[in-house]
């Protein structure tokens, strides 16, 4: 296969479910809960960090 070649979406979306009934949601659902449990801290950290009190 010709890298330069492009598939269509449909057929990316129809390997990746195909791909995720052999697999299953286990490694799928862990990634997203990590990236959820981390995304969740630096929001905290961004919002929070205007609240610091300057000592000037």
């Amino acid at each position: 296969m010709d890298p330069m070649d492009h598939t269509p979406a449909t057929d990316w979306i129809t390997e990746a479910a195909k791909a995720a009934e052999r697999q299953g949601s286990g490694d799928l659902l862990r990634v997203v809960l990590i990236v959820m449990f981390f995304g969740c801290i630096l929001t905290a950290w961004f919002l929070l960090r205007g609240y610091k009190e300057k000592d000037d």
